[in-house]
């Protein structure tokens, strides 16, 4: 990208989006600064990390753009272009390898967000990219300059081009806080709501329930709404519950929520038994143990399913132990939980809505705000956890990067032609 002139290009949001955006900006020979309103960098991309970061999924790509959903022929070219493996293989070049763990989910060596974030703030210093930290961006003046709020009153700044790279909603005390919906509203550009993805649900527990199971774990079961069914984990939360087979389906239960108000979960506490083996089971003599240690003994189930059983046979108003071996088998691989609301957006592990993608080119440029461009979960889309959500935010950064680029070169071929 020789032919293009020394430029000033702000990037406003240090996450991956934000970062990936300005090293491509940097490699192709503009001047980079990158905004961010929090005190340093990558704040929740190292949140992200906390329990391992998984960086991207190891499964066929078509199948990998098939969890984008409606978004995916939006992102498909992105992510085409910068595809998991690319992912991995930049990792490596900054001394960060990966592993392929048993799910296919893909982690890097040290499991740690921390070391290949240091690796990255390095490079990009070693690139020249600039940081403003404590600068909260606000929008444009009237003569569209740039506008942020730091500690010390009002800063204004030109840029030749803009990558807002803002996040969505969720875990807004690490800097994702939405404020930049009113500003690109204002402005004409269409944006879908920010709701949960990816996110718990509240469920009215009975007390004696919520207080003997708060933070207790649902493993190994299958939970199923409508026609889908995922097998995984839960955890059992004050307000209702959360977890990874939560989240593969939240985007559906979402929905059920927003429009009637509930939706019927069921779960399936023993996925591994037949039904037959389960009635078997639960026809044998009990003696003289409690119903608890029965069912505990003869189908091995934890305090918590147990506890979810009674629950459900409390609610509709029967003895667990009056049921009969049939109908205490079907119950247990189907418990019914109504959630009946969604768990706050600021608990969310990412968000639902942003910027359509009407409002973009190609290239990622807004198209109502020439030289603006936007990446990551600004974006209207979502996809489960499993690396799915770095994968895309890490893509489209870079694409927007990539869009700056040719942008820049476009208005210095035409200022050639003009002189």
């Amino acid at each position: 990208m020789s032919s293009i002139p020394k430029t000033h290009i702000a990037v406003i949001g240090a996450g991956p989006a934000g970062l990936m955006a300005a090293e491509v900006l940097a490699q192709g020979g503009t001047g980079v600064t990158v905004y961010d309103a929090m005190p340093s960098a990558g704040r929740k991309f190292l949140m992200a990390g906390r329990g391992g970061l998984n960086l991207t999924h190891s499964e066929a790509l078509p199948s990998f753009l098939a969890r984008y959903g409606e978004a995916m022929p939006q992102l498909a070219p992105a992510i085409t272009a910068f595809p998991p493996d690319t992912l991995r293989a930049w990792s490596e070049a900054l001394g960060q390898p990966t592993f392929v763990g048993s799910s296919g989910r893909v982690f890097p060596d040290a499991f740690k967000a921390s070391p290949l974030l240091r690796a990255w703030l390095r490079r990009l210093d070693s690139l020249g990219v600039q940081f403003k930290l404590r600068h909260r961006w606000n929008g444009w003046e009237e003569d569209g300059q740039l506008s942020f709020q730091t500690s010390e009153g009002k800063r204004v700044v030109d840029a030749d081009a803009t990558v807002l790279a803002l996040g969505g909603a969720s875990w807004p005390r690490l800097g994702s806080d939405g404020t930049w919906v009113e500003t690109l509203a204002a402005k004409g550009v269409a944006i879908a709501p920010l709701q949960p993805a990816n996110s718990g649900f509240t469920v009215a527990w009975s007390d004696i329930f919520r207080d003997r199971f708060e933070g207790q774990p649902l493993k190994g079961v299958a939970l199923s709404f409508g026609a889908r069914t995922v097998r995984g984990e839960a955890m059992i939360t004050r307000q209702g519950i959360e977890g990874g087979a939560i989240y593969a389906l939240s985007a559906e239960l979402r929905e059920a929520v927003a429009g009637s108000g509930e939706a019927a979960l069921r779960i399936a506490l023993r996925p591994d038994l037949e039904m037959s083996d389960l009635i078997a089971r639960l026809s044998e003599p009990r003696g003289k143990q409690s119903f608890s240690n029965f069912l505990r003994k003869a189908v091995h189930l934890s305090p918590v399913g147990i506890g979810l059983l009674q629950e459900a046979a409390m609610r509709s108003g029967v003895a667990l132990s009056s049921l009969s071996p049939e109908n205490l088998a079907g119950l247990i691989n189907a418990v019914p939980v109504v959630l009946n609301g969604l768990a706050p957006i600021a608990r969310a592990i990412s968000t639902a809505g942003g910027i359509s993608f009407d409002e973009l080119d190609a290239d990622f440029m807004i198209r109502r705000l020439p030289g603006v461009f936007a990446a990551g979960e600004m974006l209207d889309w979502e996809a489960p956890t499993g690396g799915y959500l770095l994968q895309a935010s890490f893509a489209t950064g870079a694409a927007a990067g990539k869009g700056v680029l040719k942008y820049l070169a476009v208005i210095a071929s035409e200022a050639k032609q003009s002189i």
